[in-house]
C-alpha cells in the first residue's frame, strides 16, 4: 500500500480495523474509516496516528445514500485524494431458511448490497478525475464471500447479498474500466476471528477446511491489500477466492 490513501468502510472493528492496521504497516500514505460508531472509527485509526499519517473518521449508515456520500466527501476534504477504497461493511445473522423475515431481509441487502453500491458510486465519481498513477485512478475492493458459491441453508440471505456483490463488481468494473478504476472482490471462508472464537465456531470452521483450520484475519487481509495496492495494475472484475480449499470441499 506504499504511499497509497486508502479509506475502509466497516473499518471500525474485525477485519476492517485490521485492515487499517496493516495498510499503515504496507506503507500507507494517509488512513480513512467511514464506520456506523465514531468511538471504534477513531480507536482502530491509533496505528496511523502514532505513525504519524492524516487520518479522517466519518459517521455513517451506510443503508441511506445521502449518508454514503456525504461522509465520503466529508473523508476527501480532510485527506484529498483517495486512491483505495475497501468495502468490508455487512452483516451476517444466522436464520433458518424458511424463518427469514422481511426486517432480516431489509437489513441484509440495505448494508451488504445497497451500502456496497453507494460506496462504490461514491468513490467512482471522486477517482475518474484523478491522475492515474501507473495507468490507475483507483482501487475498489469489496469483500464478498466463499458462502455466495456454496449452498447455505443456515445463512442463505448472506449468502444471497455478497453473490449479489460479485455481480455488482463485476458490472462496475467493466463500466469504469475506461477511467482506469479497478473493482475487484475477495472471497474469504470462514476466519478464526475474536468473534467466532467467543461464540464456539473454530470446530465448525475447522471441519469446513480440508486445510482443518480457520484462516487467521492476517491471511486474508494480505490479499486484500495486495488487490487493492499498487501492484495490482490489471487485474479487475475478477473475485479472488481465498478458502482454504472450502469452495471444492
Amino acid at each position: 500500500m506504499k504511499d497509497l490513501s486508502v479509506l475502509i468502510v466497516g473499518g471500525g472493528a474485525g477485519l476492517g480495523a485490521l485492515l487499517a492496521r496493516m495498510a499503515v504497516e504496507a506503507g500507507a500514505a494517509k488512513i480513512g474509516i467511514i464506520d456506523i460508531n465514531q468511538d471504534a472509527a477513531e480507536a482502530a485509526l491509533a496505528p496511523a496516528k502514532a505513525n504519524g499519517l492524516p487520518t479522517a473518521t466519518a459517521l455513517c449508515d451506510i443503508q441511506i445514500g445521502p449518508q454514503c456520500h456525504a461522509a465520503f466527501d466529508a473523508i476527501v476534504s480532510k485527506l484529498g485524494r483517495i486512491d483505495t477504497l475497501i468495502n468490508c461493511a455487512a452483516i451476517y445473522p444466522r436464520r433458518p431458511l424458511l424463518e427469514i423475515s422481511d426486517a432480516d431481509w431489509d437489513a441484509s441487502n440495505g448494508i451488504n448490497i445497497k451500502g456496497t453500491y453507494h460506496m462504490m458510486v461514491a468513490a467512482v465519481r471522486h477517482m475518474q478525475s484523478q491522475e492515474p498513477k501507473s495507468h490507475v485512478r483507483g482501487r475498489i475492493v469489496n469483500l464478498t464471500s466463499v458462502d455466495a458459491f456454496k449452498a447455505h441453508p443456515q445463512n442463505a440471505h448472506y449468502a444471497a447479498t455478497k453473490a449479489a456483490v460479485v455481480s455488482l463488481t463485476r458490472s462496475f468494473a467493466h463500466d469504469v474500466a475506461k477511467h482506469g478504476i479497478l473493482v475487484n472482490s475477495v472471497a474469504p471462508a470462514g476466519m478464526a476471528t475474536e468473534r467466532a472464537k467467543a461464540l464456539g465456531f473454530l470446530e465448525e470452521l475447522a471441519k469446513a477446511s480440508p486445510l482443518g483450520r480457520g484462516a487467521e484475519p492476517t491471511e486474508i487481509a494480505e490479499w486484500v491489500l495486495m488487490t487493492g495496492g499498487p501492484k495490482n495494475t490489471y487485474m479487475t472484475g475478477e473475485n479472488v477466492i481465498v478458502s482454504g480449499g472450502y469452495i471444492y470441499a
